[in-house]
Order: structure tokens, then sequence, then C-alpha cells
């Protein structure tokens, strides 16, 4: 297959861009040149994540394009949010791909990003430019790209979760309900009174209710499935657990629909996609049982009493949130197999 590309991850040291190594590390075609943080330039990364001991040992200094130029074709931005928006333009410039992980290319409104991320947002151009990397439903779009938005966690467990029924007219967009929660991975590695052991530790707190980043995001994707706006109820929920997003979603059916009926048109769906798992009647997913993989498993509940259908869809968020979906639309985007580098079993228990 010709000689492996070379992969840079600015944000190195971020558990995003930190599972992205653990990833890289065994994908077949893919080298991972340079690891690069501005706020740990110039240590080991291992001083900080010894797990990488025998994986890299230097950090490059800073992120300047042309340094990264020189070793890299394709670079992963893994930064805080208004990052990317900065330094893509410039990389795309000198004939680099890109995949953004960091969410400054998922919303193709700037005015909408900037009320929802108080950042200063991409130019329209580079918004339009970007194709939104929810590989098992815009996957054909990823092939040839230069410029991938890796979708946010929430986003992609509630996503493949609803877009079968939404699409096939099969639910009442207008009834959506989202209740979803997170391990305490996906507030990242800097401490917070919010994270701290004490506080979260034999707790479950909801947060950012009505105000989270993600909900335009869901909102943009439902509504171009959907033909028309879409507005959805979206509460977040922080577990004590490390890694895992479940997202339970209620709505409204439209006709008479049954368990089975959702479990096949689910099924037919995702045909030949292997990331997402539909369970059988009477079977609900658990967060554990997609750990450490790039799966998303989804189960259904009909209640024929309310007229409403339960959705439950769940993910490892640094996984198939984030770091696993990123290699797979990098493996997308290069024509290779999806799979590529990601062919391992959940961890359990």
């Amino acid at each position: 297959m010709g000689s492996k590309v070379r992969a840079a991850i600015v944000g190195s040291t971020g558990y995003g861009g930190v599972e992205l190594i653990r990833l890289l590390a065994s994908h077949p075609q893919v080298e991972v040149t340079s690891v690069i943080s501005s706020s740990s330039a110039g240590t080991p990364i291992a001083e900080g994540y010894p797990h990488l001991t025998e994986i890299r040992t230097e950090l490059l200094d800073g992120i300047e394009s042309a340094a990264i130029r020189a070793k890299a074709d394709v670079v992963f931005l893994a930064a805080p949010a208004g990052v990317a928006s900065k330094l893509a333009p410039e990389l795309l410039e000198i004939g680099l791909k890109i995949i953004d992980v960091s969410g400054d290319f998922r919303l193709k409104s700037p005015a909408l990003y900037e009320e929802w991320y108080q950042k200063e947002p991409a130019g329209q151009a580079h918004l339009d430019r970007a194709v939104y990397g929810l590989a098992e439903v815009f996957g054909e779009e990823s092939k040839g790209a230069d410029l991938i938005a890796n979708p946010g966690c929430y986003p992609t467990a509630t996503l493949l979760g609803l877009i079968p029924a939404v699409a096939e007219g099969w639910i009442d967009p207008a009834t959506i309900i989202i209740d979803a929660k997170s391990g305490v991975s996906g507030a990242g590695r800097g401490a917070s009174l919010g994270t701290h052991y004490a506080e979260i530790n034999e707790n479950f707190k909801a947060y950012k209710v009505n105000k989270h980043q993600h909900i335009p995001e869901i909102e943009q994707v439902l509504s171009r499935v959907a033909g028309k706006p879409v507005t959805t109820t979206f509460t977040t929920h922080l577990v004590p657990m490390t890694r895992g997003i479940m997202s339970t979603m209620y709505a409204s059916i439209r006709g008479e629909r049954s368990d089975r009926d959702f479990i096949d048109l689910y099924r037919r769906y995702y045909e030949g996609r292997c990331f997402v798992r539909v369970r059988g009647e009477g079977v609900l997913p658990a967060t554990k049982e997609v750990f450490g993989s790039n799966y998303c498993d989804i189960g259904f509940a009909v209640d024929r009493r309310t007229g409403r259908v339960t959705v439950v869809s769940v993910i490892d968020n640094l996984v198939k949130g984030a770091a696993g979906q990123a290699v797979q639309n990098l493996n997308l985007l290069m024509g290779w197999d999806e799979k590529l580098g990601l062919e391992f079993v959940p961890v359990y228990p």
C-alpha cells in the first residue's frame, strides 16, 4: 500500500490527543511523526503519560505551520475550541489534510458558533468547506476531503440513535427529548471543582442544562436529515465513571411500530457499517459493553401505552466520540478500509 502517511497531532496532551496516539500506534498505514503541545513543549510526553513510554519521547516546540508541514501529511487538531479555526486555514494553504476534533468547523453558521462557544468563529468559506464526519451517515462525503469536522461525543451517540427513525419519518422530530450522561473524561484533564473526586464520587448531576454547546450541532444535523428545522430538549449529566456516554432518547411514534420494526429499520440503515451494533428485542446496551472500542450500540423499547419509543445509544466518548471516529474518518479520507487500525473488541469487565 506504499509508504505510511505521516500524522501530526496538535493538542497531544489532552485525553483526546493521547487516545489518538494510542490508536495510531497500531495503525498499519500511519506513522505519528509529530506530537505537539503548546502547554508542554519540549518535555517528554511520558512525563505526563507514563503509559506512552515506548511510543513517543519528545514534544515539538510550538505549533509552527512550516515545522508541521515538514513532518506531516495529515494533521489531527485536538486543541481547545478556538485554536483550530485559526490554525487550519494555514495548514490547508500549504497542502495538508485536516481532521478537526475540537469542534471549530462543525457548525455552518459563524454566528451560531460564536453564540454557543463564546469564541471567534472560522471564516464562512472554511465552514462551508468542512465535511461533517459522522462516518456512518455522511462517510461518502469524507472520501477525498481535506477538512473534516469530527463530530462531538454527545452528538455521535445521539445522532446515530435518532437519524434512521427521523430519516424514515417514523418519529415526530418536534417531540424528541434527549437525556444524556457522560463519564468524567469528557470534561478533559484540567483540574476543576466540578470533576474533583470528592465532588463526583457517589454523585450524579445535571450540567449546562439548555446551554450545552452540542445542542446546535445535534439540531443542525437532525434538521438536515428531516428537511426542516428541528429543535430538541437536550440535558447532560455527569456520572462517576471514567469513560462512556449513554444517550437515552424519547420521541412520539408516527404509525404503528414495534421493537422489531425499529430493530429491522436500523439494521437495514446501518448495513455494512461495522461500528454500529443494533441490539435484539428486549436487550438494551450498557456503556461497559463498548468500553475502549469504536462501537456504538443501540437498543429500543416501544411503549404502546404512550405511543412513544425509547432509544438507548452508548459509545466510549474518547474512542467513537473522539479519537476512534477521527481515525475512521482518516481511513475514509484516504480511501482505506474503514476498519483499519480499529478492529479491537471492547474491554470487559
